[in-house]
């Protein structure tokens, strides 16, 4: 079992295209069925620029490929 904490802690990686998205932050749940929505990783400037409008990157759970133990792999297809 995987504990959402534990999520927080890996880096989500695109297989489609072997880019880096950046760690979880976030996770979005549905509270009426107790499942999980998505991930949400920050966008592609946050870093840079901590109010940037450029919006996070949800990534919907029915992408996720493999949970590791240190990384997320999803395949997800996304353009900055």
């Amino acid at each position: 079992m995987v504990r959402g904490y534990d999520l927080k802690q890996r880096e989500v990686i695109n297989v489609s295209d072997g880019k880096r998205l950046g760690f979880v932050y976030d996770i979005e749940i549905d509270f009426e069925s107790g499942k999980i929505e998505s991930l949400v990783v920050p966008g592609p400037n946050k870093l840079r620029n901590i109010f940037g409008k450029n919006g996070d990157i949800s990534i919907p759970w029915d992408k996720i490929e493999r949970v590791g133990d240190d990384i997320i792999l999803v395949n997800f297809d996304w353009k900055e």
